[in-house]
């Protein structure tokens, strides 16, 4: 059974902030295929389309009938541990820095055998085992043997901590506390057993219905940030930007709008600036001092938080311009993942669909509630993946995306949704 995580001590100021060894992360193309479903937290493998034949490590041709008709297809994990060791000596920085480390060898109910890290709490081989896969710090696909029934505390394995972004004990900024997503997510953290969080409100005067009882939180900082404001950004970046060890970006815009819909640029203009400039500003202000605190102890700096819109895909031109804000800002976030990604910083990018608040109140439903997105950006930190897609709304569009987004964008522009 795991111990409870208990609260790192604070870092002794007098000693240099260790800087980040990520583990090996060369890829082939192929198998960013297995990177690419554990992002959303999907565990896959590529399946013979002609005998039906389970492969693993990937690769371009069958080992059966050499057919190069390979689909990745979700699997369970359920496994039968063959064998397991700990590693007690490495040459690698990564793994000497964190020994000893344990490995296994699972035989897969679907055919294969395969290496897996293995948690704390799976016993000695032979035995049932559920292989995961979980994004290391570099940002790929691994496998992690983990026990069939886990215990309450199984999170707090240094293993799955390592290779997640646990907000417990974590210090975290929320760049906008107003919002109901904004409340939602402070009070997910708090209960997630984040450290301090805090709270960022812009036009202090605006006092929305809840946010004096959310500011009455014992773990919650209120602190004034405005993101269309560099000399805001900058200042709060001063104060505690070497504290924070979570990034969650909030603030944004919406207008429902498309382009003959109103006169002038100023809505576009406002919804740029908030949406899509305010992050940038963000990035440039926090980003570096969380890249060097990458490596600083227990509650190391880990993850930044983008909240994005499922419009980001394609746009809806019954809220064009904030689709197109949406889309820049999606851009830019993918341009933070790879700045991040040399220092172990794993950007999340969550798109909902539409939210059920002011601003979608004539959309039909279903519609999310700003409780819902919480949750999903918690568990996305929980559980280490880097795009999130709540919401029945959101499925929906990216499947229809994937399969064909030529045919989603006609099927919206005909009005559909």
């Amino acid at each position: 059974m795991t111990p409870p995580l208990v609260k790192p001590p604070r870092k002794n100021p007098i000693l240099r902030t260790p800087q980040i060894n990520l583990p090996p992360g060369a890829r082939g193309r192929v198998a960013l295929g297995l990177t690419a479903a554990a992002a959303e937290g999907r565990f896959v493998l590529q399946v013979c389309k002609e005998c039906g034949a389970t492969q693993y490590p990937p690769r371009e041709a069958c080992y059966q009938c050499l057919s190069p008709a390979l689909h990745w297809q979700d699997q369970t994990g359920a496994g039968e541990l063959l064998a397991e060791t700990t590693l007690a000596h490495s040459n690698d920085l990564y793994f000497r820095e964190r020994l000893p480390w344990r490995l296994g060898m699972v035989r897969l109910d679907a055919g294969p055998s395969v290496m897996v890290h293995l948690h704390g709490e799976v016993g000695a081989a032979p035995g049932r085992v559920r292989v995961g896969v979980r994004l290391d710090r570099a940002g790929q696909a691994v496998l992690i043997g983990l026990p069939e029934k886990g215990s309450e505390h199984m999170q707090d394995d240094p293993m799955l901590r390592e290779m997640a972004s646990d907000p417990k004990f974590r210090k975290v900024l929320v760049t906008d506390g107003k919002s109901p997503v904004g409340q939602a997510v402070v009070r997910a953290l708090a209960k997630a057993g984040a450290d301090l969080i805090w709270v960022g409100q812009a036009e202090p005067w605006k006092q929305p219905a809840g946010f004096a009882e959310l500011a009455a939180l014992p773990q919650v900082t209120v602190v004034d940030l405005d993101v269309r404001d560099e000399r805001s950004v900058q200042e709060l970046a001063a104060l505690i930007g070497a504290k924070v060890d979570i990034v969650v970006n909030t603030a944004e815009l919406h207008r429902n709008a498309g382009i003959a819909a109103r006169r002038g640029t100023d809505v576009a203009r406002e919804e740029m600036e908030v949406n899509y400039l305010g992050l940038l500003r963000l990035a440039q202000a926090f980003g570096p001092v969380l890249k060097a605190r990458s490596a600083d102890g227990a509650a190391h700096a880990t993850a930044w938080v983008n909240l994005l819109s499922i419009y980001a895909l394609s746009n809806y031109p019954a809220e064009g311009t904030f689709s197109a804000s949406k889309a820049a800002a999606l851009s830019l976030a993918q341009c933070l993942r790879a700045e991040m990604r040399g220092a172990g910083i794993r950007v999340v990018n969550v798109f909902p669909g539409p939210i059920d608040d002011e601003w979608n109140q004539n959309v039909p439903p279903p519609k999310l509630a700003p409780q819902a997105v919480a949750s999903a950006i918690v568990k996305a930190l929980q559980s280490g993946v880097e795009d999130v897609y709540p919401g029945d709304i959101a499925q929906d569009w990216l499947a229809r995306w994937r399969d064909n987004p030529k045919v989603l964008e006609r099927e919206l522009a005909a009005g559909g949704q």
